[in-house]
């Protein structure tokens, strides 16, 4: 029998390995153990083995390990995924089978949760055991994953327990989660019903079918698509809801309670090991009905997948850009179509390649064209920043600020949103113009105040601020330059000195649950102005807020990224969103510009979408670039640049397998960040026509040199960063 093992040994190894069936024998799917040298490793039985090995030096399977079977459909999805992402297939199975103590026998364990009341005096170690059980919102905790968040001895969680502080129980390793159970949800009106008829009625017929559910910002496109969701747990089948943000989920998690009585199962990186556990366990055998997670629950060994939703479908952190490198989007419909479910594709700003699908009739669309209940769609304005006149040190107009002020009076809350983390994004010195940089990587490295810490935003290495120059020596000549979301803070506290302020920025935050509670105090009205990066522009919800002030609405069309215009005009249109979703008061959007009059500009403002996507969708195809085209990113890296350079001017010149498929190769070329952890960074690109066969191409091509040991090479498929 064949079996594909859980771990990449390297191209000779990336396929199946011969075994012999144990006593008792194995089936097609079984999870197994089987040995390698001296190693016992993990895999699945993936079918008839070679057979081209004499049967003596085959060695057994040592053990059928205790769970279902792993389905044909996900065994086919994992494969074509595979095929598709040019990515080893015990790569791809490794995400799936990504939960520590999988396979171990079932048993009880001992558990942890908040007990008695915590007293008002604590030790400082205490008090991280007693934040880090609340961080875990009462799932079970082991002693191991306590004692690792909370960053302390067990004895400090068993003295607790003695005090009556924390409850210590036993518990079955894996409890069922409990029946969903769908009442009425909200009223639907108008394009609502219509929206959620249609997504129920397709739930109903059964079948493989793709729907782009595009509604303006608060149009309620969450209660639409939970009527789908409603309709596939009736017809006993599980649903999974794809979010792009763990802050997303604590609000989504108690509507989804609201509705269907219970919690979901929840899949991401909050969610502790012991957990993660459960939930693959509980879904393999049928018995968590609906999962709420992050990309990478696409994974998950469903028994009977019914529907995926794909939240805020355009959303950038969909695509996984390390390791395995795919786009949850994309795979959300590969899976769909293999196991015959529904797929929903829900953003008030879709992407261009989901747009297009919709336009050509390859996925039905839904529109929400109005806002739930009485809310209206915010105004939205340009403010000309060439005629402000602003101080070098200031970067709030005079019109922005009259605005917050109008707003602070009314008793309302005001957004300024700053797509920039830190305090300032570059330290130079005024002497030399020295630019200090990361040491590992090419990239300047920004100044966080908050952490009195010059931070790499490429691999997260710190140093402090320094007070000399590292280059020229002078002291006292190091300066700040440009605006992070801290650095307008400064200027929000001199400006409005009365106003409560709230920063939202990912860096800011030890973890989810902080972030969830600033969001949660913020929505409640604890703050006057909210200063924030991309993060606000993802979903949330702040009924006071009815004033949006976008700092730098220019910054994203900077460079020359092929998405720069689409992307800014989601980001534009998202954030601006956020304003007047109350329904009480109309909400006003200021965007602050040099170039008022640019295209993309114009159309954010105009609210002419379809004109902006039609214009942009001419534009791709005219150059034959994505969706009207193919790309592929090649990515080399080592620890020395001129054996990289050389071992990609060797591929460059052996481009043949592309060039009969028509396709262009561009480069070698340093990467835009050329180094990155202390690796040089080389990049190759390739252009094809849209029907071209890329990746057997691309395959046959790499195959042809041997790659040095030293030197790592990644295949990014319909890359979406070109960094």
């Amino acid at each position: 029998m064949g079996v594909l093992l859980t771990e990449p040994l390297g191209r000779a190894l990336s396929g199946c390995l011969d075994y012999l069936a144990p006593e008792g024998g194995c089936g097609t799917g079984d999870f197994v153990e089987v040995p390698l040298g001296p190693r016992r490793m993990l895999g699945v039985v993936w079918g008839a083995g070679e057979g081209s090995f004499d049967l003596a030096r085959l060695r057994p399977v040592t053990r059928v390990l205790d769970a279902r079977p792993m389905r044909a459909e996900l065994r086919s999805f994992l494969a074509r995924a595979a095929d598709y992402t040019l990515t080893p297939l015990p790569a791809m199975l490794r995400l799936a089978t990504r939960s520590p103590g999988l396979f171990d026998p079932p048993g009880a364990r001992k558990v942890y949760r908040l007990g008695g009341p915590v007293p008002n005096r604590l030790t400082d170690a205490r008090l991280r055991v007693i934040e880090a059980l609340r961080d875990f919102a009462g799932a079970a905790v082991t002693l191991g994953e306590l004692s690792e968040a909370a960053a302390c001895t067990a004895s400090v969680i068993k003295g607790l327990v003695k005090a009556g502080v924390i409850a210590e129980e036993a518990a079955p390793r894996d409890l069922p989660f409990p029946t969903l159970d769908p009442v009425p949800g909200a009223t639907l009106l108008g394009d609502q019903i219509a929206a959620a008829d249609a997504l129920v009625a397709n739930v109903e017929q059964g079948g493989f079918h793709a729907t782009l559910l595009k509604g303006v910002t608060g149009s309620g496109k969450t209660e639409v698509y939970l009527e789908a969701v409603a309709a596939t747990l009736r017809k006993g089948r599980q649903a999974l809801v794809l979010l792009p943000e763990i802050a997303l989920t604590a609000e989504f998690l108690k509507r989804v309670e609201a509705r269907f009585g219970a919690r979901p199962a929840e899949w991401h990186s909050g969610v502790t090991q012991t957990e993660r556990r459960r939930v693959w366990k509980m879904v393999s055998e049928g018995r968590a009905q609906m999962v709420v997670g992050a990309r990478s629950a696409l994974f998950l060994p469903f028994q009977h997948l019914g529907l995926v939703v794909v939240d805020e479908e355009h959303d950038t952190s969909y695509k996984q850009e390390e390791g395995v490198l795919y786009n949850a989007r994309d795979m959300a419909v590969l899976r769909g179509a293999i196991c015959g479910a529904q797929v929903v594709l829900a953003s008030a700003t879709p992407s261009l390649e989901s747009w297009v699908n919709a336009d050509q009739g390859k996925y039905q669309r839904l529109d929400l064209s109005s806002r739930f209940g009485t809310a209206e769609l915010p105004d939205m304005r340009a403010i000309d920043m060439r005629a402000e006149k602003l101080p070098a040190n200031r970067w709030i107009s005079d019109t922005l600020a009259q605005a917050v002020r109008a707003r602070q009076a009314a008793g309302e809350q005001s957004l300024l949103f700053l797509n920039r983390r830190g305090y300032a994004p570059m330290t130079i010195c005024r002497a030399c113009g020295h630019q200090v940089g990361c040491d590992d990587c090419d990239a300047r490295m920004v100044e966080h105040r908050f952490l009195a810490r010059l931070v790499c935003h490429q691999c997260g290495a710190t140093k402090p601020v320094p007070t000399a120059c590292p280059s020229c020596g002078v002291e006292g000549r190091m300066a700040p330059v440009g605006p992070g979301v801290e650095r307008l803070a400064e200027e929000v506290v001199e400006r409005f000195p009365d106003a409560r302020l709230a920063i939202l920025s990912s860096d800011l935050f030890g973890s989810a649950r902080a972030l969830k509670e600033q969001i949660e105090a913020i929505a409640a009205g604890g703050a006057d102005i909210i200063i924030g990066t991309q993060i606000v522009a993802k979903g949330h919800n702040f009924p006071l807020l009815t004033l949006v002030g976008v700092i730098d609405a220019d910054l994203g069309l900077q460079g020359s990224d092929l998405r720069a215009a689409e992307r800014t005009f989601q980001l534009m249109r998202q954030v601006a969103g956020r304003a007047g979703r109350s329904g009480d008061r109309r909400g006003l959007a200021l965007l602050q510009s040099h170039q008022p009059e640019h295209p993309v500009i114009r159309a954010i403002l105009s609210g002419e979408e379809e004109g902006f996507w039609r214009a942009e969708a001419a534009e791709r195809q005219a150059a034959g670039v994505p969706p009207y085209g193919r790309m592929a990113g090649i990515i080399l890296s080592g620890p020395e640049v001129q054996p990289v350079f050389d071992f990609a001017a060797e591929l460059a010149r052996r481009d043949g397998p592309l060039r009969r498929i028509g396709a262009q190769l561009f480069g070698p070329a340093p990467a835009p960040i050329a180094r990155v952890r202390g690796r040089h960074r080389v990049r190759l690109l390739i252009k094809a026509e849209k029907g071209a066969p890329l990746q057997a191409a691309i395959a046959e091509w790499l195959a042809q040199l041997k790659q040095p040991n030293a030197i790592r090479l990644a295949v990014d498929i319909d890359p979406q960063s070109f960094l």
